[in-house]
């Protein structure tokens, strides 16, 4: 077993404050640029910032040191010889839940640190509010709480009296929302003109934007037309179908459909790659040419949407048993009502519309994204039965079937998030010069994504038996050493004082 693992070691370095200086020894290297693998190398860390990278070795060329660091009396050592060490995680889109959904912020914050997440993009401050969001993102600059970098955007309308329908009113409350602090912009849709204002007015306050694209609102502005008008990111995937129509300009809707009923615009939803334009055709191929050139992130969320493809598949999911909250678990059951939770006459029709929808879905995001457009990875956990932190590791398995490499798909979920964000001068990668944001785990990612869910990886031992094996074990956001399992330790502890008001899942074992 690695030193590491040492309760000695880890209580030494596991203060929840960054360190003077910090050794990380022997690691292997994916640095989240793209470039392959390296190692074993030494990486120092002082304070919150990477200063020194060494890889040990025999090649010249590559500036190697034929011996490792040599540590200083009050320097901090972790042994991690042969361990995978990766930019922390990049959580593109993102919420802490509210009442609702979860029994705390920490059981939010701490599912994501126990998965190597070390910045989250919060898209809108939904369920707390802008002033929750700032203070939890406060209280993490000053590691006075276990949680990741939290970049805080609020959603359109916040704090106003009234519907804002006038593009100056738009204009000014992007203003005052600056003021108050927000880092971006979360959007649902508006009118043209209002939609117009509000993003020309985000980008000369330096705010990021980013877009759901409602079917309330799409007809008068397609992701497309928002692009064109400065949008930075188009979340999910609304709005693109719409742009590569052909013959209509808005969905063929049933006649006795209700947009509030939520199984009514699922189902719907998932008809509509099917009504654009095919793979290969000129619209297609113009569409995606027009957001790479403008600059445009997609952060597509496969995860959030795989029950309307196979909902046995997320209602029974091994992690619900230990991780999944009360609150959660009421969330999730079936109400027509309730965000997300439409499962309540949900078929083979309705599956198979939805499998179609991420094929076409998968090949438009594989081909953009080969064109050099820019993805995030994101998990919109808390709806449809995901779970905080389980559902972004899914995501990138999601990438990966949609066929991006493992090693792109790692640069996604990292450097690709923090350009989203605007922060990747600042983390994202592996480099000298940036934030100390790591996750270190012991098996290789780029052979097995799945080594990366919190509740482990089922694996063969030499006698024919099974274990769990995986796991992120240690996780650095700003320079601070938080051991991963105690963080979800922690979780199934929440988890498990609920249980005597009853559990809705079978439990599975955990290691």
């Amino acid at each position: 077993m690695n030193a590491f693992l040492d309760e000695i070691q880890l209580a030494y370095v596991a203060t929840g404050k960054p360190h003077k200086r910090l050794i990380l020894r022997g690691v292997i290297v994916i640095d989240g640029t793209g470039g392959p693998p390296f190692g074993p190398a030494d990486i120092v860390i002082e304070m919150d910032t990477i200063t020194r990278i060494v890889q040990y070795g025999t090649s010249p060329w590559q500036n190697q040191s034929p011996v490792r660091l040599v540590p200083g009396p009050e320097d901090a050592v972790l042994d991690l010889d042969g361990c995978y060490i990766l930019p922390g995680l990049v959580d593109a889109h993102a919420h802490i839940g509210g009442p609702a959904q979860v029994p705390s912020a920490e059981y939010v914050l701490k599912l994501w640190l126990g998965h190597g997440v070390t910045t989250v993009r919060e898209l809108g401050s939904i369920y707390n509010g802008l002033d929750f969001t700032l203070e939890q993102a406060r209280l993490s600059n000053r590691y006075e709480i276990a949680a990741p970098d939290i970049v805080p955007y609020v959603y359109f309308g916040w704090g106003a009296d009234h519907w804002i329908s006038d593009p100056d009113e738009a204009r000014a409350w992007v203003r005052t929302v600056a003021a108050h602090g927000a880092k971006g912009i979360k959007l649902f849709g508006l009118a043209p003109n209002v939609m117009k204002a509000t993003l020309e007015e985000a980008q000369a306050h330096n705010l990021q934007t980013a877009c759901h694209h409602a079917q309330q609102y799409v007809s008068g502005a397609n992701a497309l037309d928002t692009a064109r008008w400065g949008l930075k990111s188009v979340e999910h995937w609304y709005g693109i179908p719409e742009a590569m129509f052909t013959d209509r300009r808005v969905q063929d809707y049933p006649s006795d459909y209700n947009y509030v009923n939520e199984a009514d615009r699922f189902a719907a939803a998932g008809r509509l790659w099917e009504a654009a334009a095919p793979p290969g055709s000129a619209r297609w191929n113009d569409t995606i040419d027009e957001f790479v050139s403008l600059g445009t992130a997609l952060v597509p969320t496969f995860n959030v949407y795989i029950g309307a493809r196979d909902a046995a598949r997320v209602r029974t999911s091994e992690w619900h048993p230990r991780y999944t909250a009360r609150e959660l678990k009421a969330f999730f059951s079936p109400n027509s009502g309730e965000h997300g939770s439409f499962f309540e006459n949900w078929g083979t029709e309705e599956e198979v519309s939805w499998r179609r929808s991420y094929s076409l879905w998968m090949s438009f995001i594989r081909d953009f994204y080969d064109r050099g457009g820019l993805l995030g990875a994101g998990s919109d956990s808390g709806f449809i039965y995901k779970v905080y932190g389980f559902g972004l590791i899914e995501e990138l398995e999601l990438l990966r079937e949609a066929g991006v490499s493992a090693l792109e798909v790692i640069g996604i979920a990292t450097l690709g998030g923090a350009k989203i964000a605007g922060i990747d001068t600042v983390t994202g990668s592996i480099e000298v010069g940036k934030r100390a944001d790591l996750l270190i785990v012991q098996e290789n990612p780029l052979k097995n994504l799945k080594v990366l869910y919190g509740h482990g990886h089922s694996a063969e031992e030499a006698d024919g038996g099974r274990s769990a094996v995986g796991g992120v074990t240690l996780t650095i956001k700003a320079g601070a050493v938080f051991n991963a399992r105690d963080m979800l330790s922690d979780v199934r502890d929440i988890v498990a004082e609920q249980s005597a008001n009853g559990a809705i899942f079978e439990t599975v074992h955990d290691h």
